[in-house]
């Protein structure tokens, strides 16, 4: 389970998508088999929330790693390479950036 707190000891990962309303499903469909096929199964790998806009325009992806080593290990894998591919072809535009958790409520 997420935990959002300045405590915990991870890597934040914050990945933000956009995209039209008629490929919104497909692209969650690609995330969600990553993540349940090869993501989840990552060295570090803590947990992850998919999130949708009300427009279907955006997704935003909260992840937890235990390094961010880890995070970067799997984003170079050719599994993970292969798969953004065909992300990349389903959204106008994909940002992956780390952060510092500083305060949790």
């Amino acid at each position: 389970m997420t935990k959002i707190s300045k405590q915990t000891q991870c890597q934040t990962v914050i990945t933000t998508f956009e995209m039209t309303p008629g490929t919104c499903q497909d692209l969650l469909d690609e995330l969600t088999a990553a993540y349940a096929e090869f993501i989840s199964k990552q060295d570090g790998f803590i947990s992850a929330a998919l999130h949708v806009n009300d427009a279907q325009t955006r997704i935003a992806n909260y992840s937890q790693w235990k390094r961010r080593e880890d995070f970067q290990a799997m984003l170079r894998t050719d599994e993970m390479r292969k798969r953004n591919r065909v992300i990349s072809g389903l959204c106008k535009s994909f940002e992956p950036v780390m952060y510092d958790v500083v305060e949790g409520f």
